[in-house]
């Protein structure tokens, strides 16, 4: 558990788009390869602020809709590059890509980030469809019991709180998990909206996994995360269900909440591995 001299933020800035990531970032799989969550969280801070610095006075709001991130290597805890750029400067649509590199020029990693006009004036919508999207049970007491993997700090176990509503880490089948971050992604920002859904949605396959963690690997090398609006307040809800094929590919799909209803729709596909 994280002591008095811990980390307090994810990532450590270094100075232009470099950053160092802390202890508090580490993965369930390997002490020093980093876990898709915080990956996720600094691609998109960097992917929102190439939307940002297009922006011009008078310009409506563009809302994240879909953010994709591609693990192509570990990324670890030496610095890393991030870098980000606008690929499609549209009136109503807009988007951006991320590469993330290692101080040796290798590839660890590319995102890319679909943001779409929002309306001035909204849309009157009351004969449309709605489904049911009634959010899960609300957010409980922080869960007790966590994925122990190795000694200190990792990401699930000290820098984000879950509350089960259905499973937990250490049950198999589908889960019903609701996520907060505890620290920021850089020290002195508050991680934006889609920061902590991207970070919440890579817990998906960690929560419901298909088979038992003793026995097989299941890691996710990309993360597809589509939402239909921003959520508000500080909790994500993640309903999460896993399939595995004899062939040792996986998926991932889930539900992603907030308590006032449903944002949106994450995947992951995952490679299936006997330990």
């Amino acid at each position: 558990m994280a002591g008095a001299d811990a980390p307090t933020a994810l990532f450590t800035a270094l100075g232009g788009d470099r950053f160092r990531a802390t202890d508090l970032s580490r993965g369930p799989w390997d002490a020093q390869a980093l876990h898709g969550g915080p990956v996720a969280a600094l691609a998109a801070r960097a992917l929102e602020a190439a939307l940002a610095a297009t922006r011009r006075d008078g310009d409506p709001s563009f809302l994240p809709a879909r953010f994709t991130l591609e693990l192509e290597r570990p990324v670890g805890l030496e610095p890393i590059a991030v870098r980000a750029e606008v690929t499609r400067p549209g009136r109503s649509v807009r988007s951006a890509e991320a590469t993330l590199h290692d101080d040796d020029g290798r590839r660890l990693a590319q995102a890319s980030l679909l943001a779409i006009r929002e309306r001035v004036e909204p849309l009157d919508l009351t004969s449309a469809v709605r489904p049911d999207d009634t959010p899960p049970a609300p957010p409980g007491p922080p869960a007790g019991e966590t994925w122990e993997t190795y000694p200190g700090l990792a990401f699930h176990r000290d820098a984000v709180d879950h509350a089960f509503v259905r499973g937990s880490f250490i049950d198999i089948g589908p889960a019903t998990d609701w996520i907060r971050l505890r620290v920021p992604i850089i020290d002195g920002e508050v991680p934006s909206p889609l920061q902590r859904v991207v970070a919440a949605a890579d817990f998906g396959n960690g929560v419901s996994a298909a088979v038992p963690h003793a026995s097989h690997t299941f890691i996710n090398p990309d993360l597809v995360v589509a939402l239909l609006r921003a959520p508000v307040g500080d909790v994500v809800g993640v309903e999460a269900a896993t399939r595995v094929e004899p062939t040792g590919i996986g998926l991932t799909e889930t539900v992603l909440w907030d308590t006032r209803g449903r944002i949106g729709l994450a995947t992951q596909s995952l490679v299936v591995e006997a330990r």
